[in-house]
This record gives structure tokens, sequence and C-alpha cells, in this order.
């Protein structure tokens, strides 16, 4: 199953705009072109940025059956190293001007700004034949680990993106995320396999050059991480006037409850439809949508199962939970479930390990009307006194009352490390309201980020 091997069927339609209008047919000629100088499956590295050159190398590597590896263009050199060292992939596809590259590594094909660079040493891989892709999970940036996508969960998961949010060829989606990152590749793979328009630009939300971009060239749609509609906020989004755009999505984590209602009045209000989503890598990107009908109603929950896919809670003994509102493991059932992981190119070989079952690590209940609502990480819960506390709750509690601090901690301490000089009403809030002990407040200068906007709780550990 690769839908990309059908696009020609969009032929003169525009499938990406960058400085330029490009159309499927010219899209199809120079991907083609570029995954032929490759020759044979095998493994590439993508260094991508939100730019033509990345986006027409994927869609060449997909068709042709050359597995990529996606990573952010601005990796590290040492390692990019050691990540080749792990995996030999045969080629790197990235910015021409890429100096490290440009000293060690022959030029096989150029495209714009772009040299598909050959690695010196030949390895022959053994490939599973299902494996299509290699992703990094969102949170590990410092990490060998992938996560291994089939054809059928890439493109699977895109048709029932496409099925519930309703998209069509005069979709024009603006690029927000990074492409390397499960939910910004989400948006390209669904939107191309509709025949629509992808606007490609790595300028930032905080740019003038972005709105600009984005009222040019009528973009319809967008996504965003909780970190992205924070700033948007910030912005003042409710005074923007873009009469052209018709959708926004939210995933990659929780966005509060008042910034989802908030969010859901503005978009109501302007004739937009505003999806909250909840997703993880190893379920390629998708696998839960609250309609945008019910995004004040519902607003704090995670939806419903995507077309195709199901949910259900489990608790500690491994039953099923079957009540409303009780709280146990969220296990997600879908054919977007990802093989499995690699930590190395001996795995490139391995089976579906996962069997289309996923457990996410997510602890959940759904209410009445059977619309879900994530409690916590299983891995963000101590014990403080012997009771149990869900960090992401307490994090959740302190941001409604208007505290700009985030929650971490083993068992026997919880650390409150605020942005402010608010130690006073913090402490009175958690002993007053949540009757807690056993927690200290730390302040710090920012919140520590990685290249998708999520939280790095380990980086926290430096403040003690």
């Amino acid at each position: 199953m690769n839908r990309f091997k059908n696009l020609e069927e969009f032929g003169n339609r525009t499938a990406v705009y960058a400085e330029r209008n490009y159309s499927y047919s010219e899209m199809i000629e120079i991907a083609d072109a570029i995954c032929g100088s490759v020759g044979e499956r095998t493994l590439v590295f993508c260094l991508c940025s939100n730019n033509k050159e990345s986006l027409f190398g994927y869609v060449g590597f997909i068709r042709g059956g050359v597995v990529p590896v996606l990573l952010d263009a601005s990796i590290h050199i040492d390692r990019l190293r050691r990540l080749v060292n792990l995996y030999k992939p045969a080629y790197i596809w990235a910015s021409s001007e890429n100096q490290d590259l440009l000293k060690v590594m022959d030029c096989s094909f150029v495209f714009g700004d772009y040299t598909l660079f050959r690695c010196p040493t030949y390895f022959q891989h053994n490939l599973h034949e299902h494996l299509a892709l290699l992703l990094t999970t969102s949170g590990s940036t410092g990490s060998p680990k992938f996560v291994r996508l089939s054809y059928e969960n890439i493109f699977k998961n895109a048709e029932s993106i496409a099925k519930y949010l309703d998209i069509n060829a005069d979709d024009k989606p603006i690029t927000t995320l990074p492409m390397n990152y499960s939910y910004g590749l989400s948006i390209i793979n669904s939107h191309f396999i509709c025949g629509a328009t992808i606007i490609a630009t790595d300028a930032s939300i905080m740019k003038k050059e972005f709105w600009d971009l984005c009222k040019e060239q009528r973009a319809t749609t967008f996504g965003g991480v909780p970190f992205v509609y924070e700033m948007l906020d910030r912005l003042k989004f409710e005074e923007f006037n873009l009469p052209s755009l018709k959708k926004l999505t939210q995933a990659g984590g929780k966005l509060s409850e008042t910034l989802s209602r908030k969010f859901a009045k503005v978009c109501n209000q302007k004739g937009i439809q505003f999806f909250t989503m909840y997703g993880q890598t190893e379920a390629t990107a998708r696998m839960t949508y609250l309609p945008y009908e019910k995004n004040l109603e519902k607003a704090g929950s995670i939806g419903i199962a995507i077309p195709g896919g199901e949910l259900i809670l489990q608790d500690d003994k491994g039953k099923k939970i079957a009540a409303p509102n009780v709280i146990g493991e969220l296990i997600y059932k879908g054919p977007n479930v990802s093989l499995g992981y690699a930590d190395s190119l001996f795995d490139l070989s391995k089976k579906d390990e996962n069997n289309g079952i996923l457990r996410t690590g997510d602890m959940a209940y759904f209410d009445e009307d059977g619309y879900f609502f994530i409690a916590g990480r299983i891995k963000r819960m101590i014990k403080v006194y012997g009771n149990r506390i869900s960090l992401d709750e307490v994090e959740a509690f302190l941001n409604e009352h208007g505290h700009d601090c985030i929650c971490a901690g083993t068992d026997d301490q919880m650390v409150i490390y605020t942005l402010k000089d608010d130690y006073v009403q913090i402490k009175k809030i958690i002993k007053e309201k949540l009757n807690l002990k056993g927690f200290k407040i730390v302040r710090i200068e920012e919140i520590p980020r990685n290249h998708f906007g999520k939280i790095l709780y380990s980086e926290l550990l430096k403040y003690g």
C-alpha cells in the first residue's frame, strides 16, 4: 500500500508552493530523479527543513521503495556521525552547504539547494519488506532509537486523518511544524494523498513573513503543538484577519483547558474548525480527534478514536474498564500502530512486533458520552508520603491558577519549577487547595524545550 505511487492522478494541480508553484507532475519528476540516483532499496538519511528539496526527496524515496530516516537539518555533527556509524546509510540528502559532509563525501545528485551525498562505506542493508520510514520519537533528540513505520502505517493513518478532517484538493496547509516530526509529517501525507497544496516555509509563526505568506497564498489550515498555541495567544490571534483560514489542528501534548476553550470560542466566532487531537510517533501520528462541533462542550478531551482505530482502558490487573470516569492505561488498536523500534541497522529486518496494539503509557478515562480524557503519564506519577500524585495534574492546576510553572520529581519529593517570583502564592495553593506535602519550589529563567516545543523534563535536574 503506497499511495504516493498514485500521485500522477493530480497532474497539473499545485503540489507545493515554495517561492513558486510546483505541480504534482513536476514534483514527481524531480522526486523520482532524486530517488533514481540512489538506484536500489537501501537506507538514506534526510536532513530535513520545511523546503521543497526535503519534501521532494521524501516523496521520491517513499515512491521508489528507498527507506528514508528523517532527521532535523540542524542536527549536531557528533550525533549525525554516531547515527551514521549505527545505521550505515548509503546516502545523505542534505543542504549542499553542509561543510561536514562536503569534506568527506562525493556528490551524486543535486536539486535546488540540496545534494545527495554518497557515503564512503557501502553496506548491504537487510530491510524488512514492509519497512517504509524511520522517525525519531518526539522526546529522543539525543537517542539512536527510531520508530519503524510501514507503508500501511503511513497511508492508513493519512487516509483516516483526511477522512475526519474532510481534507480535499482545495486545502492549502502551511508548514508550522518540522517535517521530521510525526505530526508535521502527517499533515504532509494526509494532504498529498488528497491532491492538496503544501505551502512550505521555515519561517516562525512569530515572524511577520509567516503571516504575510499565509495571507498571500491563502492558507486554509495549519497545525500546532501546545507551545504554538501559547505563542498565538500572546500574539492575540483573536485580532488576526485571515479570511482564508478554515481549520486549525492541535496535538503534540495537552493544551490547557483554558486555552482549549479560548481557541474553541475564537475559532467558532471566526468560522474556523478547531480540532484537538492526540497521537504518538509509535502510532504513525494520530490516534484520536475531538470533532470541532464538540470543542467547547468537551474542552480538554482528546476525543474519540480515529476512523479505523479503537481505544480501550485497562486497570492495573490488565482487565478492561467498562465504566465511565474510571482511570486506567490507554491502549490503542489500529493499522497505524508501528512495527516497533530500531536501535541500530540490525533491527531493520525485524518483523512487526506490535501487531496493531500500542500501550500508550498514558492514564486516561472516558465520560458518559464515550469521550476520552488524559489523566497523566504513567511515568509522571510519584508517591509522596504515601499519596499517589500526578505531576501533570498538579502542573495543570497551577497553570489554571495563573502560575507559569512545571512539575517534576521522584518519590518522596515533588519539585515545582516557576518562571516568576511567585513562591509564596504557589506554596499557599499547594498547601490549601491540594493539601500536599513534600515539595520544593525552584525559580528558573526558561522552560527547556526540544525542537518540537515539548518540555524536556530531564533537563530540569541541573536546576536542583
